[in-house]
C-alpha cells in the first residue's frame, strides 16, 4: 500500500515579462558602473533606440530617465538601506544584482509607484537579466524594504545628527562623507545652508539655453518654445530656461548653432570676464581650456560685437572638434587649435582677455552628473592641483600688462578655487592684482565678500561655478 500523498503537478515555467523601460534603465546603470560612463551620455542613445520600437512612448522615456537619475542620486542612501536588509557586506553582492535592488529601492522609496507593482516589476526585471535564482534574492530583499517608507528607513540607518553630523547628512542626502565635509567648509554657516545645498544637488536641474549674441535672441527662443514651456533666465540676459520635458534639439536656433545648452553659471563667468573695462587695446581674446565649447561660443559672439578675435585652445583633439562645431558660424574672426595650455604656442603678453576654465573634480555639477560624487576621491584634488596652477600661471603670462584673466572652475572646493589663485600670486613671477568680480554679475544676490565669486545651486539655481578675475600689473 502506498501512503504517500499524491504529488502536486509542477507549475509550468512562465517566461519572464520583458519591461523595456526597466531593462533600459538597468542597461544605463550597468554602463555607468562597468565603463565609468556618464548617464547624460549613455541615456540619450538608449532612449533614441527605444523610441524606434513600437509602443515606447514619451511617458516611458520620462520614467526611464527618472529611474536612472533618481537611482544614481540616491545611491548612497539606498546602499545603506539595502545593506541593512542583506546578510552579507554590499561588496559581496554582485554589481548587477545591486543595480536591480537599487532600481527597486528607488521605485519603492522615491516614486509614487505602488509597492506591490514596484516589487513585481523589479523581480520580473531580475528574472530577465539575472535569472530565476537571483530573482528570488531580489524579491526577498525588496519585500524587507517595503516595511518602511523613506523617512522610516532614514531613522534606522542614519546616525543621529547630534552624534555625527557629517555622516548623518551623508546618508540622508546621499553624498560621500568627504564631499559633505568639503562643501560645508566651502559654504560655511550652520546646518540649514548645507542641507539646502545637498537637497539642491539631488534635484533635477533645469535645462538652460543661451542665445548667442548677434546670432539669436531670448525673444526668439521664448517664442519658439512657447510661453508655457520657457522662462527668461534669472541672471543672464542671454538665458532661457526650459520647462520640464523641453527638448532643446527640437529648436531651429539650437540645431543651427545660434543658441546652445549652457548653465547660467557658465554664462555669467563669460559675461563677467567680457564686462571688465580695459585701458588700451581690446582686440585679442583667449579661451585657454575651451572644450567642449559652450563658453568659447559665447565669448566668440561677445568678441565679434566689439571687433575682437577669439583664439580657442583645447588640449584634446576630439574636444577641439567640439569647440569648432560650437563656434561654427560665429560672425567674427576666431581660430580653434589643439594645444596644451601649460606649454602654449603663443607668446607672452599676446592677449587682452583670457579665460582659463580649468579641469577640476566637477563637484559643482553634481546635479547634472550625480554619478560623479561616487567616483571622485579626496586624492583627486591633489591630482588636479599642479595642472590648475600651471594653467593659471600660463594664463597670467599670456595676457598683456593691464589685461584681465578669468580663472574659473566648476567646483566650490577651496583647494580648487581661492587656494589656487592665492598660491600662484604668492609664488610666481608674474605680478597681478585681484579685481572684485561682484560688480560684473549685476543683479545676482548672495555673492559673498569678494573679490572672487562662488555661485551655488541652492542660492542661484546654477552649477557651483567659481570665478576669480585678475589684472596683470607687470
Amino acid at each position: 500500500m502506498n501512503d504517500r500523498a499524491p504529488r502536486r503537478p509542477a507549475k509550468p515555467y512562465r517566461r519572464p515579462k520583458k519591461d523595456p523601460v526597466r531593462i533600459l534603465a538597468f542597461e544605463a546603470l550597468r554602463a555607468v558602473d562597468e565603463r565609468d560612463a556618464y548617464a547624460n551620455l549613455v541615456l540619450p542613445p538608449l532612449l533614441r533606440k527605444a523610441r524606434e520600437q513600437e509602443g515606447f512612448e514619451a511617458r516611458d522615456a520620462a520614467l526611464a530617465t527618472e529611474l536612472v537619475y533618481g537611482t544614481l542620486r540616491r545611491q548612497g542612501t539606498y546602499d545603506a538601506i539595502i545593506a541593512s536588509c542583506v546578510d552579507r557586506p554590499l561588496r559581496e553582492v554582485d554589481p548587477p544584482v545591486l543595480d536591480v535592488l537599487s532600481l527597486g529601492a528607488h521605485q519603492l522609496l522615491g516614486t509614487r509607484i505602488p509597492p506591490h507593482a514596484a516589487v513585481s516589476a523589479s523581480v520580473e526585471l531580475a528574472r530577465v537579466v539575472l535569472g530565476d535564482g537571483r530573482a528570488k534574492f531580489v524579491n526577498a530583499v525588496l519585500r524587507k524594504i517595503t516595511a518602511h517608507d523613506l523617512d522610516g528607513w532614514l531613522e534606522r540607518v542614519a546616525p543621529p545628527y547630534e552624534d555625527d553630523p557629517e555622516e548623518h547628512l551623508a546618508v540622508v542626502h546621499s553624498h560621500p562623507r568627504w564631499i559633505v565635509s568639503a562643501l560645508w567648509d566651502a559654504l560655511g554657516g550652520g546646518r540649514a545652508g548645507i542641507e539646502d545645498l545637498l537637497d539642491a544637488d539631488n534635484e533635477r536641474p533645469e535645462v538652460t539655453l543661451v542665445a548667442r549674441p548677434g546670432r539669436a535672441t531670448t525673444e526668439e527662443l521664448l517664442a519658439a518654445v512657447g510661453e508655457d514651456s520657457g522662462l527668461p533666465g534669472r541672471w543672464s540676459p542671454h538665458a532661457v530656461r526650459l520647462a520640464e520635458g523641453g527638448e532643446p534639439g527640437a529648436l531651429e536656433a539650437v540645431r543651427e548653432g545660434r543658441a546652445g545648452v549652457q548653465d547660467e553659471g557658465s554664462q555669467l563667468v563669460a559675461l563677467a570676464l567680457a564686462a571688465v573695462p580695459l585701458e588700451g587695446t581690446d582686440t585679442r581674446w583667449l579661451d585657454g581650456c575651451a572644450g567642449p565649447g559652450g563658453k568659447a561660443a559665447l565669448l566668440g559672439a561677445l568678441a565679434a560685437r566689439r571687433g575682437a578675435a577669439l583664439l580657442a585652445s583645447e588640449k584634446q583633439p576630439h574636444r577641439a572638434r567640439l569647440v569648432e562645431r560650437a563656434l561654427a558660424g560665429n560672425p567674427g574672426p576666431y581660430q580653434v587649435i589643439a594645444a596644451d595650455g601649460t606649454r602654449p604656442p603663443w607668446r607672452e603678453g599676446t592677449f587682452d582677455r583670457v579665460l582659463m576654465d580649468v579641469p577640476c573634480t566637477g563637484l559643482g555639477a553634481l546635479r547634472r552628473r550625480p554619478e560623479a560624487r561616487w567616483r571622485r576621491r579626496p586624492e583627486d584634488l591633489a591630482g588636479f592641483a599642479p595642472l590648475q596652477r600651471d594653467l593659471l600661471r600660463e594664463a597670467l603670462r599670456a595676457v598683456r600688462v593691464g589685461g584681465v584673466v578669468g580663472y574659473a572652475t566648476c567646483s566650490p572646493h577651496p583647494a580648487e578655487t581661492k587656494a589656487v589663485v592665492t598660491d600662484v600670486l604668492k609664488r610666481d613671477g608674474v605680478s597681478a592684482e585681484w579685481i572684485d568680480a561682484r560688480p560684473y554679475m549685476q543683479g545676482v544676490p548672495a555673492l559673498g565678500d569678494g573679490p572672487d565669486v562662488q555661485l551655488w545651486p541652492h542660492l542661484h539655481g546654477t552649477d557651483a561655478m567659481y570665478l576669480a578675475l585678475l589684472r596683470r600689473t607687470a
